[in-house]
């Protein structure tokens, strides 16, 4: 690879399938937009994101607090993939993995960017401090904690 090209930042050089596990990993801003629960209106089709936040999501962190095993523990763990980044419209607009399969770039206050896990928080595109656990909450009762906005 010619010298400059090592310059320009992965996300930029690499297709979403191009990159490596480490740098598909990389990506998660650690928001924990993904780890809410969603309901979806049978009529119309709209989804709406709840408050209400697996309960493996670390409320403090918005990581999740057993990632190697997550889809062994949480049937209903998302798994993000190229193609789903593509497909769930429900991410939010300010998701690393949406914006690049969209063709945009990531946002200024990203980690890869900033260097600090925590930017994300500060710029306020996280669930932090907006979510709670599922653990307490009767999930039959979702509609009560849909949020007005992200």
């Amino acid at each position: 690879m010619p010298e400059n090209q090592t310059a320009i930042p992965f996300w930029k050089r690499k297709s979403l399938e191009e990159m490596t596990p480490a740098e598909w990993e990389s990506l998660c801003d650690g928001c924990g937009w993904c780890c809410l629960y969603r309901i979806e209106d049978e009529e119309s089709g709209a989804v709406f994101t709840t408050a209400v936040a697996c309960r493996l999501l670390d409320l403090k962190t918005c990581r999740c607090k057993d990632y190697p095993n997550r889809f062994e523990k949480v049937s209903t763990c998302v798994r993000i993939t190229p193609e789903t980044a593509r497909t769930y419209t429900w991410l939010p607009e300010t998701c690393a993995y949406r914006r690049l399969a969209l063709g945009k770039d990531l946002p200024d206050w990203h980690p890869l960017i900033t260097g600090d896990p925590r930017s994300v928080h500060r710029a306020g595109a996280s669930a932090l401090g907006r979510a709670i656990s599922e653990l307490g909450v009767d999930l039959d009762d979702l509609e009560n904690y849909i949020l007005t906005e992200e």
